[in-house]
């Protein structure tokens, strides 16, 4: 790395390490702003930006500028307090991290453990988890992802993101989608209420009265939600899901609408569709890039809020308390706060971390 008089520049290892640390759930908040604002003198911000971004002065800018320069990402942890300490030194403390980070431990293991990293350096199982804990470091999880293949990706992020951030004068923008195969499921043995120590519990097994779909439609603006639950998901209940938004939307006034790449939304009725109604303006998402369409969110909700632990006793039971959430959503709805810090790094479509057994 080297510094100008203003910012820092960044090895790709050191940016992809901090990029790291600030997607780790368990990381310090004080950590984090510290990373945040080495970043940010990366990126060529000036101090005043950085401070009035991450609520901080001239002088801590200043401090964690000189602090990173003479200690690299390791500096970044808090220093030792007064007492005791860990018991170990730093140089074993940094050969534990390096090792974590940049090797793998021999075929065909796949991942290092504490106790194999351990018995590798020679010391105790224990100091290695005292320092992954400290580095925020836990080699037992893994994150999945699926990269945009669409060559048009940035061209399609962009258009998305822009209706988010600079909505269009005169338009209204909805995200569009269905939640398909939603499940009426009925326990067959009662639901055991909390208690202190205790959770709520289900019964394990079920009865299944069929499956529903769910239309939705999340305005950008005032996060409103309109919703139609259809016995199938067809592009004709496509088409006329969407008619119903488009004269529930204010005279004169354009729409646009946000959809994935669901065939179901590309046949040519949807298309004779659109070619009717010249005031609607169709923006697809990218290719497995779900993640952009702000009705997915809205969709994580009903399904943690009502859907997950929902006793439904027929798909007629399903449907009222489906349209039921909608209506108390819409009694307080307010729109999603966008954010997206780096417009120029290619972001994987959808992540998913578990820990493997």
């Amino acid at each position: 790395m080297f510094t100008s008089a203003m910012h820092l520049v960044l090895t790709p290892d050191d940016r992809r390490t901090l990029e790291q640390l600030l997607r780790q759930t368990t990381l310090s908040q004080a950590i984090a702003k510290r990373v945040r604002v080495v970043l940010a003198l990366a990126d060529g911000d000036t101090y005043a930006t950085i401070a009035a971004r991450a609520g901080c002065t001239d002088r801590f800018i200043a401090i964690w500028k000189r602090r990173f320069l003479e200690g690299g990402v390791l500096a970044m942890a808090d220093a030792p307090r007064a007492g005791r300490g860990h018991g170990m030194s730093a140089a074993l403390e940094a050969k534990i991290v390096r090792l974590t980070l940049q090797t793998k431990p021999p075929a065909p293991l796949t991942h290092w453990s504490s106790r194999r990293l351990a018995a590798k350096l020679g010391v105790a199982h224990t100091t290695v988890t005292k320092v992954w804990k400290l580095h925020g470091l836990k080699p037992h999880r893994l994150e999945r992802y699926k990269g945009s293949p669409d060559p048009e990706f940035e061209t399609k992020a962009a258009d998305i993101i822009g209706l988010y951030i600079a909505p269009p004068t005169n338009a209204v923008v909805c995200c569009v989608d269905e939640k398909t195969a939603i499940q009426a499921l009925n326990r067959t043995d009662p639901v055991l209420p909390l208690r202190p120590g205790r959770a709520e519990t289900n019964g394990f097994e079920y009865v299944r009265h069929g499956t529903r779909s769910l239309y939705a439609a999340l305005d950008v603006g005032t996060g409103h939600v309109q919703g139609k639950v259809a016995v199938r998901h067809t592009s004709a209940e496509f088409v006329d899901f969407l008619d119903t938004v488009t004269r529930a939307a204010p005279r004169g006034k354009a729409v646009h609408f946000v959809v994935d790449n669901l065939s179901a939304h590309k046949t040519q009725a949807v298309k004779d569709w659109l070619a009717a109604h010249p005031r609607v303006t169709m923006h697809d998402t990218p290719t497995y890039s779900s993640w952009l369409n702000q009705v997915e969110r809205w969709f994580a909700r009903i399904e943690r809020d009502c859907i997950a632990r929902g006793i439904f006793t027929s798909t007629t039971d399903l449907t009222r308390k489906l349209l039921r959430y909608i209506k108390l959503h819409n009694e307080t709805c307010q729109p999603f706060v966008w954010r997206y810090r780096d417009v120029t790094r290619r972001m994987p479509a959808t992540r998913k971390s578990t820990t493997p057994h």
